[in-house]
């Protein structure tokens, strides 16, 4: 099946074409850079991550821009209030969405544009909208004129008149009509200013991204993304600018993230549910909060709380067990056996192909995710047969098994290191990975006791081996230790 998205200017899923292939153009909407990121930014960044993650899988020669927006009101009232120059904010706050975006695992992009590098391209885009009259001068102030531009809506999908009605548009009783949009800023007293033909001023939010990404990727260019929030007005009024500017059309596919909520609300602080990344970092590893933002389709909305957090971690480190338990393995040079040999033949001939059929659906990562998992229980069978004989398995079989999951788990930015992360993530330092034999004694002990059903002991048992970091997953074959996360010192 060929790689099919979800296109909102069309509302409906395409194949995906570039416009000059290999080469894929995509541009995603970056943060205004004046306070923490919170998980809603963590959600569409991890969303467009590995929507580029897997065009370069599937063989596409992909640039990414994701833009700063270093110059906006927010920014400049954050100035005002503090006392300090609007780029040390900026500054700062660059730096932390970075920071935060690195314990993430979220990719650096190919270019990341500050919009006030942009200033002599945003000026010029808006002398050519006034040439063209579908932007007029007040005192300072250039707006859109949005009445000019009759395709306006093609993206929402609402008429301008829909459109008006209790819309987030600027309110200025100057402007020609309530949608038209500010596309340069006259500035005040205090604020920053560069020089234009219309006076000292500053650009509008809206053409920061349209001269970042034309400048960038040209026009038109294959993906432009975001959060659905930036449907209306933000990418409604970008198409409109740029394709008046240049007479063309501006990008070819639109990709919206849905929202996240807080126990089932709107994530708002005003209502007092809202998190920064930096704050659900302090009570979960970075692994399952990407885990957790992927187990759900993009576009749908996600409900974040403690418990389906919790839930995310238990899935995760069903991968980790796993991988403990291969590290833990013994690997003899011998041929692939029986058993091993159909684990694999599992792993290529339908895992693998039913992850990358859903990939290709919009990018459905909480299907591929599913398939990732219908491996477990053909893995770890081959692995409760090791334990209950010699407990070992061929150095081919623990080579397929660590390929499939470096192959497949970058893509949703995991596993990069294959099965060595099990070790990794619960702290085990020994390479061989093997649980501490006093708690290889306290299991034999337990088994026994089990079998005189002796129960208050054996939960004796279970709890200092509990505390000495590790599980006990019962098997066909029988109990078997597993690191549990945050206990194995």
């Amino acid at each position: 099946m060929a790689l099919r998205v979800y296109n909102t200017l069309n509302g409906k899923k395409e194949e995906f074409v570039p416009i000059t292939p290999p080469k894929v153009g995509m541009y995603a909407c970056g943060v205004t850079v004046y306070d923490y990121c919170h998980i809603g930014h963590a959600r569409s960044a991890i969303a467009f991550d590995v929507i580029r993650r897997y065009l370069e899988f599937s063989g596409f020669d992909v640039t990414y821009v994701r833009n700063y927006t270093d110059i906006d009101d927010k920014i400049i009232a954050k100035s005002l209030e503090e006392g300090t120059d609007w780029r040390e904010i900026a500054d700062t706050f660059i730096r932390v969405h970075d920071e935060d975006m690195d314990a993430l695992g979220i990719s650096r992009a190919h270019a990341e544009p500050r919009a006030t590098d942009y200033i002599p391209q945003i000026i010029d885009t808006v002398k050519t909208l006034v040439e063209k009259e579908f932007a007029y001068d007040i005192e300072g102030d250039v707006y859109y004129e949005v009445g000019r531009f009759d395709q306006y809506g093609k993206l929402s999908g609402r008429k301008p008149d829909e459109l008006r009605a209790g819309a987030r548009i600027e309110v200025d009783e100057r402007k020609k009509d309530p949608l038209d949009f500010a596309l340069w800023k006259k500035s005040k007293p205090g604020e920053p200013r560069w020089e234009s033909p219309w006076g000292d001023g500053r650009p509008g939010w809206h053409i920061e991204c349209s001269a970042m990404s034309m400048a960038l990727l040209g026009q038109p260019f294959d993906i432009h993304g975001g959060g659905k929030d930036l449907i209306f007005p933000h990418h409604e009024n970008e198409i409109a600018q740029s394709e008046t500017a240049n007479d063309k059309p501006f990008a070819k596919y639109w990709i919206h993230n849905g929202f996240v909520n807080i126990d089932n609300e709107k994530m708002s602080k005003s209502l007092g549910n809202f998190f920064t990344i930096r704050e659900v970092l302090e009570k979960f590893p970075a692994e399952i909060v990407r885990f957790f933002l992927l187990s759900t389709h993009y576009r749908s909305p996600l409900d974040f709380s403690d418990f389906h957090m919790d839930e995310a971690r238990v899935r995760y480190e069903r991968f980790m067990n796993l991988f403990v338990r291969v590290a833990r393995a013994g690997r003899l040079d011998r041929d692939v056996d029986t058993d091993e040999g159909e684990s694999l033949r599992y792993l290529t001939e339908d895992a693998r192909p039913a992850f990358v059929e859903a990939m290709d659906d919009d990018f459905n990562t909480a299907a591929a995710l599913g398939h990732l998992f219908s491996a477990l229980p053909v893995l770890n069978a081959v692995l409760d047969r090791a334990d209950a004989s010699d407990g070992t398995v061929s150095k081919g079989w623990r080579e397929g098994v660590d390929g499939f999951f470096t192959e497949l788990g970058p893509v949703l930015g995991f596993f990069e290191d294959g099965i060595a992360e099990g070790n990794r993530y619960f702290g085990i330092e020994d390479a061989g990975g093997a649980p501490d034999d006093e708690a290889r004694v306290l299991l034999a002990e337990r088994e026994k006791v089990r079998q005189d059903k002796d129960w208050a002991r054996a939960d004796e048992l279970r709890d200092q081996i509990a505390e000495l970091g590790f599980s006990i997953q019962d098997t066909p074959q029988g109990a078997v230790l597993v690191p549990v996360k945050d206990r194995v010192s």
